[in-house]
């Protein structure tokens, strides 16, 4: 992808060219947070095994195991870091342990850079929203990703690759990868076997299904409700919320400042917002207010 699809005509390159500047000390330090939380929400679980607790901590632990997502997002645009190859390193593990492969989202991805909210052309548009309660609940749940995940994955590693974003030499790009990654869970199976040991359950397979729906309620806020135009600053959604979770999501809660400049790194965008606010047409105070609304668009419909 071109390091911006879309440009912020007041901002200049000089200026474009200090948000752009790529750190690997500021992309270690986040990621190093995040996976030191991530060894204490196991730590705690461990714990937690035998009592009531651990169905509240599973949560807790997924929550923190699910938001690998935004490292991953962050180092498919080879934002994250400063290096070549440590945003690859990073994004292979983050999407290995989210069943989400590195490479395929970053082509998906970018497709999504250039055509968003682009009904004909967007990929994140090929499934529909949901537009009903009931709707919400499955795809809150996570059904709809690991369905997804799981099937597109399975026809990869066959030689399945049906998506318009991808070429020829893409194509063999994602098959290779989901060969790899097939192999490598059937080799971490087959230890858990060999071993007796249920630790990939508890410790990453039940989490990550228990964390999920954070992370889609997370994601729908992006552009659910945004209008269909090529405008960045219309077609997304900056979030306004607390530094925790900006913290977790690599402060992608600014969502529609990524997407007017997608080469500024993560660490940032707050800059970046404080910049762009005045032109920013779709901000929510908050992902529950986001959720509301979209509620809210569900009786509406209904009542039409």
């Amino acid at each position: 992808m071109d390091e911006a699809v879309y440009r912020y005509d007041r901002i200049g390159p000089d200026r474009l060219a200090t948000l752009n500047a790529r750190s690997d000390r500021r992309g270690l330090s986040r990621l190093a947070g995040h996976g030191a939380t991530l060894l204490a929400t196991g730590t705690l679980l461990s714990q937690a095994i035998g009592t009531w607790w651990v169905v509240p901590v599973t949560m807790l632990h997924g929550a923190v195991l699910v938001f690998l997502f935004a490292p991953l997002h962050e180092t498919i645009h080879r934002t994250a870091f400063k290096s070549r190859q440590l945003n690859d390193a990073a994004a292979w593990i983050c999407g290995a342990l989210l069943m989400l492969p590195a490479v395929y989202f970053r082509y998906f991805h970018f497709a999504h850079h250039r055509y968003t909210q682009d009904p004909d052309n967007d990929p994140e548009l090929a499934t529909a929203k949901p537009a009903s309660f009931r709707a919400w609940l499955v795809y809150v749940s996570g059904w709809v990703y690991w369905r997804a995940q799981i099937r597109g994955t399975l026809d990869h590693a066959i030689g399945r690759t049906p998506e318009r974003f991808l070429t020829p030499g893409n194509r063999a790009r994602v098959i290779r990868e989901a060969r790899l990654l097939l192999a490598a869970y059937a080799a971490i199976a087959a230890a858990a076997v060999a071993y007796g040991s249920w630790a990939p359950l508890i410790y990453w397979v039940l989490p990550a299904i228990a964390g999920q729906p954070l992370l889609r309620l997370y994601l729908l806020a992006e552009h659910t409700g945004c209008a269909l135009v090529p405008d960045m600053l219309t077609n997304s959604r900056t979030t306004l919320t607390n530094a925790v979770v900006r913290f977790f999501a690599w402060n992608m809660p600014y969502h529609a400042e990524h997407h007017a400049l997608p080469s500024v790194p993560f660490h940032a965008l707050p800059m970046l917002h404080r910049e762009l606010a005045a032109d920013l047409k779709v901000v929510s105070p908050g992902y529950l207010a986001v959720h509301r609304e979209i509620l809210r668009s569900f009786r509406g419909a209904a009542a039409a």
